[in-house]
C-alpha cells in the first residue's frame, strides 16, 4: 500500500518518497514535510476557504500513521498566515479599528472555524509579519544575484533571470501576463516581474527595506511564503499544498524566489492544488457576490456535516456545494452515530486506507464507509470496529451520539426540549381523540423546520431546511 499523489508540476501521479528518506538521512533526523498557504486574515474565511483546509488536515492525518509504518520520521505541517496585505488595511480602514485589532480577532474567528470543521492544528502557523526579517534577507540575496532589482521604491523579480518561470503552470507567456493580476507599471523591466517590496502608505504598517535601499515599507505577498518555508521545513521541502487558483502567479512565484535564491532544482517535491467551489451550480468568490462564510453554515449545520459534504468529492475535482448535499451528509453522519457513536475502534479499514494512499480518493474510502455500515447493521462486529476507527480517523464522530444530535438541532435553531415536550403534548391529545389539537402541534413544528415520523414504537423527529 504506497501512497501516490499527482503532482501538479509533472501532471502526473506518483509515488511518494520523502526527500529525507531518499536522501539516506539518519533515521532519527528524517521528517516529512507539508507547506500550505493559508488564509489572509481580513475578513471570515468563505466555505471555498475551508476546502484546503480539510483537504490537506486529511493528509495530514494520513501522512502520520504511513511515516511510523515506513520509518520516514516525524510530520511537520506548516500552515501560514497572511497578516500584512493590501486587502487587510482596506477593511481595518473601512471599519475604523487597527490592522492589529483587524487581524486578530479575524485569526481567531479562522481558528474557531478550522476546529469546529474537525481539522487538526499544524504544526506550525507562522504569521508573516514575525517574519519580515527573514523576508529581508531573501531579498537581499535576490539583489545580490541579480535575480531582483529596485525601482521607484519598490524591489521586483526579475522574471527573466528565471528561464524555466511558467513550469508549474504551463501557461504562455501572453497567458501569464493576462493572469498575472498586477499593474504592469512602467518601472518594470518585463510585464511579468513581480514584487517582493513596496513603500507603505501613510497609516500602514512599514519596516526598514531591505539592504536600506528602499523606502520603508511591507513585503509583497508571494515572499512570505518562501521565507518561512524556508524557516520551517528547509530550502527544499516534500509537499506544497493550496487551491488551485493559487497556482498561478501565487505558486508560480514562489518557486521562482526560492529556486533563484537556494539554487535548488526544486522548491517542493509535490504540488497538490484543491479545485474550485461552486455554490449551487455557480462558481463562489467574493468578486462574484455569492460567497458563504464558514460561520454562517456552522449557524444551520454542525462542521461534521460541512466537513463530510467535503470530502464526498475528490479533492481534485469542482465541488458543487448544494443544500441537498448538506442534507444527505448530516443522514449518513445520523446513522455513523447511530451505528458507531459508542464504539472507539481499534482497527482501521484496510480499504479505506487503500483509497486514501490513491491520492486522497476519499468519495472511494466512503464507498468502503458505507459497506462496513451496511454489514455492522447485520450485527458484523470486525465492520463495526473498522466502521469506528476509520470515521474517527477521518476526522468524525468527535462527540456522543446524544450531543451530536443536540449539536445538529442546536444548529438549526431548534430547542430538542421544546420539540418533545410539544411532542408529548401531541401524543396526549391523539389519546383523548383531540385530533384537531395533534393537528395544530403537528402544523407548529413543521413551522419549526421540524418532521415527525409515527410508528408502532412511538413517534421520531428530525429538523429539515
Amino acid at each position: 500500500m504506497r501512497l501516490k499523489l499527482y503532482d501538479t508540476l509533472t501532471r502526473a501521479k506518483r509515488e511518494f518518497v520523502p526527500l529525507d528518506w531518499e536522501r539516506g538521512v539518519p533515521k532519527a533526523k528524517r521528517t516529512v514535510r507539508m507547506y500550505v498557504c493559508g488564509p489572509t486574515v481580513y475578513d471570515l474565511a468563505h466555505i471555498g476557504n475551508a476546502r484546503p483546509v480539510i483537504v490537506f488536515d486529511v493528509l495530514f492525518r494520513l501522512l502520520q500513521p504511513l511515516a511510523n509504518r515506513e520509518g520516514w520520521g516525524k510530520v511537520i505541517y506548516v500552515r501560514n498566515i497572511t497578516d500584512v496585505d493590501d486587502k487587510i488595511n482596506a477593511r481595518a480602514a473601512e471599519l475604523g479599528i487597527s490592522i492589529r485589532k483587524l487581524t486578530e480577532r479575524t485569526y481567531k474567528d479562522f481558528a474557531a472555524d478550522a476546529e469546529a470543521l474537525g481539522c487538526l492544528p499544524p504544526t506550525f502557523e507562522p504569521r508573516a509579519t514575525n517574519y519580515i526579517d527573514r523576508m529581508r534577507k531573501l531579498i537581499e540575496q535576490l539583489i545580490r544575484q541579480r535575480n531582483a532589482y529596485v525601482a521607484k521604491s519598490h524591489v521586483l523579480f526579475d522574471v527573466q533571470s528565471m528561464p524555466e518561470y511558467g513550469q508549474l503552470s504551463k501557461r504562455t507567456l501572453d497567458e501569464m501576463i493576462m493572469g498575472a493580476r498586477v499593474e504592469v507599471a512602467p518601472y518594470k523591466r518585463n510585464p511579468m516581474d513581480f514584487v517582493l517590496w513596496k513603500p507603505s502608505k501613510r497609516g500602514e504598517p512599514a519596516w526598514k527595506s531591505p539592504g536600506g535601499i528602499a523606502k520603508r515599507g511591507r513585503p509583497g505577498w508571494h515572499i512570505e511564503c518562501s521565507a518561512m518555508a524556508w524557516k520551517h521545513l528547509g530550502k527544499m521541502f516534500d509537499i506544497h499544498g493550496g487551491g488551485i487558483d493559487l497556482v498561478f502567479p501565487h505558486h508560480e512565484n514562489e518557486i521562482a524566489q526560492s529556486r533563484s535564491a537556494f539554487h535548488t532544482p526544486l522548491m517542493a517535491r509535490f504540488w497538490m492544488h484543491n479545485g474550485f467551489l461552486q455554490l449551487e451550480g455557480e462558481k463562489m468568490a467574493k468578486s462574484e457576490g455569492n460567497a458563504i462564510s464558514i460561520r454562517e453554515l456552522l449557524a444551520d449545520w454542525p462542521g461534521e456535516v460541512l466537513r463530510l459534504n467535503m470530502l464526498k468529492t475528490h479533492y481534485h475535482q469542482p465541488l458543487d456545494w448544494t443544500v441537498r448535499g448538506l442534507e444527505e451528509s448530516a443522514k449518513t453522519l445520523d446513522e455513523w452515530y447511530e451505528l458507531a457513536g459508542a464504539t472507539q475502534g481499534e482497527r482501521i479499514s484496510g480499504a479505506v486506507l487503500e483509497a486514501l494512499t490513491d491520492d486522497l480518493n476519499t468519495p472511494r474510502a466512503l464507498t468502503e464507509l458505507h459497506g462496513l455500515r451496511s454489514l455492522a447493521q447485520g450485527a458484523d462486529a470486525l465492520a463495526l470496529d473498522e466502521l469506528a476507527a476509520s470515521v474517527r480517523f477521518l476526522g468524525f464522530l468527535r462527540s456522543t451520539a446524544a450531543e451530536w444530535k443536540g449539536a445538529k438541532h442546536a444548529a438549526r435553531g431548534v430547542d430538542p426540549g421544546a420539540v418533545e415536550m410539544l411532542i408529548e403534548a401531541r401524543s396526549a391529545a391523539r389519546k383523548s381523540r383531540n385530533f384537531a389539537e395533534a393537528d395544530r402541534i403537528r402544523d407548529e413544528l413543521a413551522g419549526m423546520g421540524v418532521v415527525l415520523k409515527d410508528s408502532k414504537e412511538g413517534t421520531t423527529w428530525e429538523v429539515r431546511r
